[in-house]
This record gives structure tokens, sequence and C-alpha cells, in this order.
């Protein structure tokens, strides 16, 4: 699958007239809990040539192809990314950490993530996960049943705005390390279920523990309340612009 990924890429490149800056995986691959059957999510940051940008017409973000063959490719404007950044959005900051990077251009993850630390807000990035983890737990029913893929979908975003709470700093994509933030008990029991992922479909349904679920719960409702009084923040995009200008001058070919 990878060679097929590169070639991919390598022909998105030139169909697009673009240069791919950084790809990576970022689905539950990244994450640290695949199924058998769960998608390639490869994501992908690129630049265009100056003259891009130099237009009073309304350009184009992003890139995106239809899913085939287990293989979901999606790709940003580096101008998205930083204007994503600015805002303190947690994509870029989990793209950068990926463990599984396809392609890279010498340096950029290491000057971009160097970035994004200057723009970690800590409010805005627990209610980002708060808000994806409340929207999984929707789907657990009545006898406490839910899809194994759904329940990560809970961990990994609801242990993240833990992190962010309690470390004020931008959480870790792998759910492995967050998962130094659970009592001992529930970590052996994610860490089971981590390894019965890798085994089933990942609309394969499970009960959730009366321990887990209140686990979930309580720290939901704790984090939640710990974000009300924290700051709102914002930034100046001179860091960010001298990136973007230095970036097109250097790959303006």
């Amino acid at each position: 699958m990878e060679k097929l990924i590169l070639e991919r890429l390598s022909s998105i490149e030139k169909e697009n007239a673009i240069t791919i800056l950084f790809a990576c995986e970022s689905g539950s691959r990244g994450w640290g809990f695949p199924s058998p059957d769960s998608d390639y999510d490869v994501r992908f940051i690129y630049i265009r040539p100056a003259r891009y940008y130099l237009s009073v017409q309304e350009r184009r973000s992003d890139l995106y192809f239809p899913i085939s063959d287990a293989l979901d490719l999606y790709g940003w404007d580096l101008r998205k990314v930083l204007q994503l950044m600015r805002k303190s959005n947690t994509t870029p900051f989990e793209w950068l950490q990926s463990p599984v990077v396809y392609t890279e251009r010498p340096g950029f993850r290491k000057m971009a993530w160097e970035l994004c630390e200057n723009y970690f807000v800590q409010r805005a990035n627990i209610h980002h996960y708060l808000g994806i983890a409340k929207g999984a737990l929707d789907s657990l029913d009545e006898n406490n049943m839910i899809k194994i893929k759904k329940l990560f979908y809970v961990l990994r975003p609801l242990l993240a705005s833990k992190w962010c709470t309690e470390r004020n700093s931008i959480a870790p994509m792998e759910i492995l390390p967050l998962m130094d933030l659970l009592p001992g008990s529930l970590y052996s029991e994610i860490l089971e279920l981590i390894r019965l992922k890798a085994t089933l479909d990942e609309g394969y349904r499970i009960a959730v523990s009366t321990g887990m679920l209140d686990f979930i719960r309580l720290e939901y409702e704790r984090i939640s309340a710990a974000s009300i009084p924290l700051p709102r923040q914002s930034f100046s995009a001179g860091k960010l612009d001298d990136f973007f200008m230095e970036a097109i001058r250097f790959y303006d070919n």
C-alpha cells in the first residue's frame, strides 16, 4: 500500500502543479488503534507557485479525492494550514506529529512543528476534543453498547482534552502516550481493547464496562467545567506570514 500511496502522491503533484511538503497518516493507523478494515487516511500539505496566490480570484485551498481501494487522500494548501494554526486548530498539530510519514521535504516538519508550539490555546483545544468525544458518545445505546471504532473516538479525544487541561500543552496524536493519564485498571482494559480492535472490523459492537463509562462521564464533566474560566486568545499573523513567504521563495520553481 505504501508504494501505491507514494505513486498517487507523485501523480497528484504533477497533475495539480503543486509541491507536496509533507504527507502522513492521520486516522486510526496514525492514532495507534487500527482495525483490519481501516482505511489509509493520507493527509498532505502542499504549496503552489507564487503566481497562484497573487490573484483577486478566490483560490481553492484543498484537494479532495474520492476514496478508492481503502485509500482516502486529502490535502491542504500551506496557506490554509497556517491560517488554521493561527486559530490553534488541532488538525495541523496532529498531522505534524503523525508516526507514519509517507513523504516530507527536508526539514519541513521540524520547522512547522516549532511554529505550532507558538499557537497553542488551551481552551480551544479542550473544546475541540470534547466536541468529538461527545459526538461519538452519543452513539452509545441504552444497553451501553457501541461500535468499537466509536468507543476509541470517545477515548482518544477525551484523553487529549485531559492532557490539554492538566499539562497545558499540545496533546500527543497517538493514544499510548495519552494513556499515561489513565488509572491503572483502565490502562490495562484499554490496552486489551486496542489488541482486540486489531482483529475486528470497525463496526463490531462491544459493551462498555461500568468503570470505563463512569470514568468517561466524570472526566467529561470535570474537564468541561475546568475549561470555562480559561482565557480566549488570539495571535498575530507575523510569524506565519514570514514562514509562508519563505516557503514560497524556496519552493517556487
